[in-house]
């Protein structure tokens, strides 16, 4: 499903929305993230993949691939440390303490006492454990029925405390939200609720690096066009959209690039907020192979900039995922392999899916002369249902990019 946002807005990046998310508060993140031991100190890879482009019939394809961002394995690597942070320096101003300095674990004997919360799909839960962890505080994840117990290891591998219960993401929210209460523990979480918005926005604020990271690789220029007539971008509560969106309209200003989020059907909140004109809820069962989009209520913090900033919303089915981690994995000629997992090939998904259909397409504005930036945000998080997924193991697959990278027929890392 398809639908064209009526509610957007052509201008200049509005003050308003600056004050919920800007470029300066994402430098300040960038800098302190550049700190963290859990972060690779180079930009990711902005590969260019011109045979998928002249396979779906558009002049560029590019792919941000967030995969090899840290061990952590996913693009939340930069969300949870930011917010953390931030959550202790309003916590303790007295202390003055200095970001980088707290992320590099110097304040560990001050912080043993602390504890963290969060629910999860797998990949936020794992950064903020790791997180908690290099800061020296206590962490709790809460996982909910459909997290793989692959995903819960490698959350408890950072000595994380794990709770699971029986109900979906949303209950695990409330779970969260209750163990919270009750032990004096901190939420820290990527989606918004009622009185609960500093935190998310924080997380969101870390996600900038990737487009700040993105206008340095393709020489963009400040309210300029975009390298980009359309960036693809994952659903879920909202969080990754709303940071790629907010800093690439504030960067380019009215010239900025299309935006299109992308969500599974059986988790359609944004596509449906987008109908309803209000940050909504799924209206399907939610479970999804896509395990970090499959989230049922929509951040209302970050639909205040998505309902003004995003053009289009649609819906993928689960099949159309797995094609999108096959196409990414089987490189082709000038193509690098690229490992992307469930919800890190969404994006793409949602091009191909558009491709398909001429009318789609002309309704998006996609046609031969389009430049399309898609975001790899995860690696293969849960390694047998990668295997499983792509029939091919992601081991296998880095084999075959690291013989690519030596092959001579690298395309340049730009778009």
């Amino acid at each position: 499903m398809l639908i064209a946002n009526e509610r957007v807005t052509f201008s200049q990046y509005p003050s308003v929305l600056k004050n919920i998310m800007n470029l300066e508060q994402a430098h300040e993140s960038r800098q302190w993230l550049s700190h963290w031991s859990q972060l690779n100190r180079s930009a990711t890879p902005l590969w260019n993949l011109p045979n998928l482009a002249e396979k779906l019939g558009v002049a560029k394809v590019c792919v941000k691939d967030e995969s090899v961002r840290s061990p952590l394995g996913s693009f939340k690597a930069l969300g949870a440390p930011i917010a953390l942070i931030r959550l202790i320096l309003r916590l303790w101003p007295e202390h003055k303490l200095d970001a980088k300095e707290l992320i590099s674990g110097h304040y560990k004997e001050l912080f043993k006492a602390f504890t963290v919360i969060s629910a999860t799909d797998g990949n936020h839960g794992r950064a903020l454990a790791a997180a908690a962890q290099s800061i020296g505080c206590r962490c709790v994840i809460v996982l909910h029925a459909n997290v793989s117990l692959e995903r819960e290891q490698a959350i408890a591998a950072y000595d994380a405390e794990i709770v699971r219960i029986t109900g979906n993401y949303d209950e695990s929210v409330e779970e969260a939200a209750r163990l919270a209460a009750t032990n004096g523990w901190h939420v820290v979480s990527d989606t918004s609720y009622e009185g609960y918005e500093d935190i998310p926005r924080d997380v969101m604020q870390g996600y900038g690096t990737i487009a700040a990271e993105i206008i340095e690789q393709t020489g963009a220029e400040r309210d300029k066009p975009s390298a980009f007539t359309h960036v693809f971008l994952q659903g879920g509560v909202g969080g990754l959209a709303a940071g790629i969106v907010s800093y690439l309209w504030e960067f380019h200003g009215e010239s900025r690039p299309q935006f299109v989020v992308v969500e599974p059907k059986q988790a359609d909140c944004l596509y449906q907020s987008a109908a309803q004109g209000k940050a909504a809820k799924a209206t399907g069962s939610v479970d999804s192979v896509m395990a970090g989009l499959a989230c049922g209520e929509t951040s209302p913090l970050a639909w205040q900039i998505l309902q003004p900033g995003v053009d289009y919303f649609m819906t993928i089915e689960d099949d159309d995922a797995v094609a999108a981690m096959r196409l990414l994995a089987s490189g082709n000629g000038s193509d690098i392999p690229v490992v992307a997992g469930e919800s890190g090939a969404a994006g793409l998904a949602g091009l191909h899916v558009l491709r398909q259909s001429a009318e789609k397409s002309k309704a998006v504005c996609l046609d031969a002369d389009s430049r399309v930036l898609v975001i790899n945000t995860e690696a293969a998080t849960a390694p047998s249902v990668y295997q499983g997924l792509v029939s091919e193991s992601a081991e296998s697959v880095l084999e075959r990019q690291a013989s690519w990278l030596n092959s001579g027929v690298r395309q340049p890392a730009t778009a």
